[in-house]
């Protein structure tokens, strides 16, 4: 693999991380990740990176973080709705016996 090929696959790497995170696309964000996990050791072992190559890096850097980011934030978030869901569930339980009873007049 040339180093421009080193350096294509690192932009590209960041275009699917990009586009999966704006997309939030767990799926593909796990799948990219392994990828990564997989590419970067293979690719860094060919040999010191040149300078596109090192602030093509520091850019999938950043969008890893940005990604992990906004995982951390939707599994906040969805842990709260859970949360939400369960506090009031005695109440969406009552709401639900009570439309019960009024559908069938008793």
């Amino acid at each position: 693999m040339t180093n421009m090929d080193r350096h294509r696959t690192l932009l590209h790497l960041a275009q699917q991380l990009s586009a999966a995170t704006a997309a939030s696309d767990w799926q593909a964000l796990a799948a990219i990740n392994t990828l990564m996990a997989s590419t970067l050791p293979q690719l860094a072992a060919q040999g010191p990176w040149s300078a596109a190559e090192r602030a093509a890096l520091s850019a999938l850097r950043e969008l890893h973080r940005a990604a992990v980011a906004t995982v951390d934030s939707a599994t906040a978030g969805m842990s709260q709705h859970v949360h939400d869901l369960t506090n009031n569930r005695e109440g969406w339980l009552a709401y639900a016996l009570d439309s019960g009873d009024a559908a069938t007049g008793t």
